[in-house]
């Protein structure tokens, strides 16, 4: 065969691998573009899906803040939330738009129909708290069947977001194929064609063309690999070598910008799974120490390098208190006046855009003020704390949404605590006195009465009643009996603070468990309780109160009667102790005798 015949076959193959090289390229390149959408329409569908979950929590928790604080601007809020929520017809049709399957859709429609059931509660509730009935709306909103109806809403929508992750995953598992396999296929043409060009170009212009050849021949099975640090060749020449050499120059460029958003994307992943992980911990939070810890925790791994601190405001003093602090900042753990940051001020994080001209916040060091971020703490439209940031650079922040995003789960879990704290001095304590209520009794009998068993110690049970309580109600007023109620429930709980635990059993009642103490030990605790109540001398206004008295009625365990009795046979005795004629102290064992 003539050597003009082999040139042109080579000629006309070359052509033919060149184009078919560039149309798996760019099949490759479509492959990489719908990669891009499924991740893409996962965050169009987070988006959808986080309005409603937010929404759902946010009423609820605008309905139990109005059941216990009665506060009118949480009802207004709470209809304005219930107002968004019955549009949701309009998203239903912006995710099937969005490309979400008749499965899914079905599955967020069920939640839905929970959430619909769950506003119908909040509705019962506030027709309750209209109503006057303010303890059933709490029971209502606070009870395990609202939290188990929460959670399956919540489940549902997760199991929704479980359904979109698995699709797009797969979706993006296979374009991520579809992509090797095309450019392991165009890498495979580039490189027949390059050898095919060395063969037609060892016949015609060897001197000329293989030095160029050979060295765009390492920059394409370089980049195969992988390699995007190489250096394409710049050639100039109109002709194939120079459009082949473009074309390299272009697919390097190419390759480095999707090396960087892969890097990015990863990145990106990384600091939302820490996020999320850091808000599943603090759900768990039983205290505010362990939301410090969590912060302490998740602060430096989700903004490597950045130092920082937690603050928290008090509200007596009126001061941001330093909490935490991780990787060393600069300055002081000094508290300052919310007013001294500008966060808080404007109730946004501050300065508002990085590297631009503004004010720095006056608590901050001078040296560090232009490399600083401020993200406030805010729970219902209220700063409640602040997160600084110090050492930010362009090169070593993220995302500002993400450090605010951290910054609002911190919050919800400071006010979930506090929320939560306030909720238990409710339930347990007795607003008037101080000491624990009858609610809280039945715990603490039962422990120290297992404590005593296992110890094998003694336990005492002391029932005081104030004399003739309700002649001081008429004579002076619910103010002066007041005053007595605290009065004696100072005496009781220091007579019993060093060896028990004081209640206020109800009205005028109140009662003392003493461990370790048997008869004699528990008529010493009565005798002192007896003899303080007897010296007050109480006024009201003008009018002196007189001598106020009480009658006690002592029982201990094993001594006088069984564990589950105990508290029966102070009542017993404290009534024999009325009968006897009040102001006296009556023991269970007496009454054998008598």
């Amino acid at each position: 065969m003539r050597i003009a015949t082999i040139t042109n076959w080579a000629y006309g193959a070359t052509v033919c691998l060149t184009l078919a090289s560039g149309v798996v390229m760019l099949m490759a390149s479509n492959a990489d573009n719908v990669e891009r959408q499924a991740v893409e329409q996962r965050q169009i569908f987070d988006r959808l899906t986080e309005e409603v979950e937010m929404d759902v929590w946010v009423q609820s928790d605008l309905a139990r803040l109005y059941v216990i604080n009665k506060d009118p601007e949480s009802l207004n809020e709470y209809r304005q939330k219930e107002a968004l929520l019955k549009n949701v017809e309009h998203r239903l049709v912006k995710l099937k738009d969005n490309g979400a399957s008749g499965e899914e859709l079905a599955l967020l429609l069920e939640g839905l129909k929970i959430v619909d059931e769950l506003q119908d509660e909040q509705q019962a509730a506030l027709s309750s708290v209209a109503r006057g009935e303010e303890p059933q709306a709490i029971a209502l909103l606070y009870g395990k069947t609202y939290e188990q109806e929460l959670e399956r809403a919540q489940n549902q929508i997760d199991h929704f977001r479980q359904m979109l992750d698995k699709r797009a995953q797969t979706a993006i598992e296979e374009a991520t194929h579809a992509s090797r396999l095309l450019r392991t296929l165009s890498e495979v043409m580039v490189g027949l064609t390059a050898l095919l060009f060395l063969f037609v170009l060892g016949f015609i212009l060897k001197r000329r063309v293989l030095r160029p050849v050979v060295r765009l021949s390492d920059v394409v099975h370089r980049l195969a690999s992988q390699d995007y640090a190489v250096e394409t060749p710049n050639f100039n020449q109109i002709d194939e070598i120079g459009d082949m050499a473009q074309a390299i120059h272009i697919f390097r460029e190419n390759g480095l910008v999707r090396q960087r958003l892969e890097k990015e994307r990863d990145a990106d992943w990384a600091i939302r799974e820490l996020l999320a992980r850091m808000t599943q911990r603090l759900q768990g939070c039983e205290n505010f120490a362990d939301v410090i810890n969590v912060a302490q925790l998740f602060a430096p791994n989700i903004a490597p390098g950045i130092s920082g601190r937690l603050y928290i405001l008090d509200r007596d003093p009126w001061q941001m208190r330093c909490v935490a602090e991780w990787l060393s900042p600069e300055g002081k753990q000094e508290p300052f006046h919310p007013d001294e940051c500008w966060a808080v001020r404007r109730g946004q994080s501050h300065p508002p855009v990085n590297g631009e001209p503004d004010i720095a916040c006056y608590h901050l060091p001078e040296s560090r003020a232009n490399q600083s971020l401020c993200v406030p703490l805010i729970a219902q439209g209220e700063a409640i704390g602040l997160l600084s940031f110090q050492n930010i650079t362009p090169e070593t922040a993220p995302s500002r949404a993400y450090l605010e995003l951290m910054a609002e789960a911190l919050g919800l879990a400071l006010a979930n605590q506090r929320l939560r704290d306030a909720l238990l001095e409710k339930a347990l304590y007795d607003p008037l006195t101080g000491l624990r209520n009858r609610h809280h009794l039945e715990d603490t009998m039962r422990t120290q009465i297992s404590q005593a068993i296992r110890n094998n110690e003694p336990v005492s049970c002391l029932m005081i009643d104030i004399d003739h309580f309700k002649n001081i109600n008429d004579r002076f007023g619910h103010e002066a009996g007041d005053r007595v109620i605290k009065s004696v429930a100072a005496i009781v709980q220091r007579a019993a603070h060093d060896n028990g635990v004081a209640f206020r059993y109800g009205g005028e009642e109140f009662l003392a468990l003493l461990t370790g103490q048997d008869e004699a030990g528990a008529h010493a605790c009565a005798t002192e309780i007896y003899n303080g109540v007897h010296g007050l001398a109480l006024r009201y206004g003008l009018s002196d109160i007189g001598p106020v008295d009480v009658s006690i009625g002592i029982a201990s365990y094993p001594q006088h009667v069984q564990s589950d009795n105990l508290l029966r046979a102070a009542d017993v005795a404290l009534y024999r102790a009325k009968e006897l004629g009040r102001a006296r102290i009556v023991s269970f064992g007496m009454l054998d005798k008598g």
